[in-house]
């Protein structure tokens, strides 16, 4: 077969994917990206404004307080990575019940956001569990509003996104850790190498291409962290918990203000593109 016919071919295979792409993908954010230059209205004719919707998004408070913390959810990736690595080490042996406890850490994923925003609720709620125990062990004397505190109801959300999300990040560096040749392993112990130096030296330079996926999916998701927001808070209290996505949310299908809140997706979008090309270039394996 030349070579003109194999290309065809492989463009035959991936014409139907492709075209649902476009449908599905390229032309929602080609459009949307659009709309956010207009004055976009389902009712008057549509007419280009330029950057004023951006203007808007900037000079106003909400959306400024969601983008920063936004950013600042960039604080939980770390934790959520080490916290994946840990569990992924130590559900990799082979240890009596283990498939149990890799189930037990998985089961926070597959949970429907509405059920996660139902228990921990409860648990954050002033006469719910979590104040009980503090209580109980006099760590403090009177309940803690979690959830009403302007100050702790954002960190209580990165809380249960970093919860939810550690068994995601756990399984795919599961994977990869059964991946690594057990003759490097074999190899370093009988040059002397102590299950320490292993680690280091062999096993981490192995995961750099899935430390670097799981970084980039992980920071593009606290980028995008919307869900638990809606369903713990709705931005509240006092505006404290918005997020850049949620402020698009809360113009776009509560206020029908779509090209402010396309104007903020696609400031998010900037955003989540810069980071994670930041992230290619000092996380790709190869790189000293």
């Amino acid at each position: 077969m030349s070579a003109r016919r194999t290309t065809l071919a492989a463009w035959l295979f991936l014409a139907p994917a492709l075209v649902l792409l476009a449908a599905f993908s390229f032309w929602p954010v080609g459009f949307g990206s659009y709309l956010a230059f207009t004055d976009y209205s389902l009712i008057r004719p549509t007419s280009w404004v330029g950057l004023d919707n951006f203007r808007y998004i900037f000079d106003n408070e909400m959306f400024v307080t969601g983008l920063k913390n936004s950013l600042v959810f960039l604080l939980m990736v770390p934790f959520v990575q080490v916290g994946a690595l840990g569990l992924a080490v130590l559900v990799n042996n082979r240890l009596p019940g283990i498939r149990l406890f890799r189930a037990a850490f998985y089961v926070p994923v597959v949970t429907t956001v509405s059920v996660v925003g139902i228990m921990w609720g409860f648990m954050f709620h002033e006469q719910g569990a979590l104040n009980y125990v503090l209580m109980a062990l006099r760590f403090v004397d009177a309940p803690i509003g979690w959830l009403s505190n302007d100050t702790l109801a954002l960190f209580c959300i990165m809380f249960v996104t970093l919860w939810r999300g550690l068994g995601w990040y756990m399984v795919m560096y599961l994977a990869a850790l059964q991946a690594v040749p057990a003759e490097m392993q074999e190899a370093a112990i009988l040059d002397g190498a102590n299950r320490w130096q292993r680690f280091w030296k062999i096993t981490v330079p192995m995961l750099r291409p899935t430390i670097m996926v799981c970084t980039i999916l992980s920071v593009l998701a606290a980028l995008k962290a919307y869900q638990e927001v809606d369903v713990l808070t709705q931005g509240g209290p006092m505006n404290s918990t918005f997020t850049a996505l949620y402020y698009s949310y809360d113009q776009g299908l509560k206020h029908l203000k779509l090209p402010r809140a396309l104007a903020a997706s696609f400031v998010v979008s900037v955003f989540c593109v810069g980071i994670a090309m930041l992230c290619l270039r000092y996380l790709k394996p190869g790189r000293k």
